[in-house]
């Protein structure tokens, strides 16, 4: 059924049956709960702390020790569907970036994909600053987490320095790529680990 055919058959409902089907929804429906309560009651920063903490406890369980970078993607995409700024958007995509760099410096090196992962996120938020104009409220951030990622294998912290040098470009950077061998495309992971 799609979308058409739902609204056609939306519109034979009294507005009665319209409220008591929005109602069943709600209860039955977490996802749609969070939608509506969002929709009544717009308070972006409680909303983004509440997904900020969903991002953390994946990285850093209340109960075991397996991280899920599972959950924290699917709550970076939650929180888009929600309809939040940008700007809490970007926070968001920057903040799993961080966790997982404070994860690694923790508990050691992870593996390569765990760290594809980090920096596919991290190309994407500093993608969404740059077309919102937000890279300068983030510039201390973004430049935290590549200066924390300088003792991590697998190329990352090459990688994380290149991008961060596409998105905050310095006189000094014609230098820093004159003498890099392996010249990254912009915003595409090309490999890490050397491999």
């Amino acid at each position: 059924m799609g979308l058409t055919d739902i609204k056609k058959e939306l519109k034979k409902l009294d507005k009665d049956k319209l409220i008591d089907l929005v109602t069943d929804l709600y209860k039955k429906n977490k996802s749609v709960k969070e939608f509506f309560d969002f929709y009544v009651n717009p308070d972006e920063r409680q909303l983004f702390e509440k997904y900020r903490d969903k991002v953390f406890e994946a990285f850093y369980p209340k109960r075991g020790y397996n991280y899920k970078l599972k959950d924290a993607k699917q709550a970076i995409s939650d929180f888009k569907k929600l309809g939040t700024s940008t700007d809490f958007l970007a926070d968001l995509m920057l903040f799993y970036v961080e966790t997982g760099v404070k994860f690694t410096n923790d508990f050691g090196d992870i593996n390569e994909t765990f760290y594809k992962s980090l920096a596919t996120t991290f190309v994407d938020s500093l993608t969404l600053m740059s077309k919102e104009n937000l890279l300068d409220k983030f510039e201390d951030r973004v430049g935290k987490v590549v200066d924390d990622t300088s003792g991590i294998g697998w190329g990352f912290h090459d990688y994380l320095v290149q991008v961060w040098v596409d998105f905050y470009p310095t006189d000094d950077d014609e230098d820093y790529e004159d003498n890099n061998n392996e010249i990254k495309e912009k915003g595409k992971i090309i490999k890490l680990g050397g491999q």
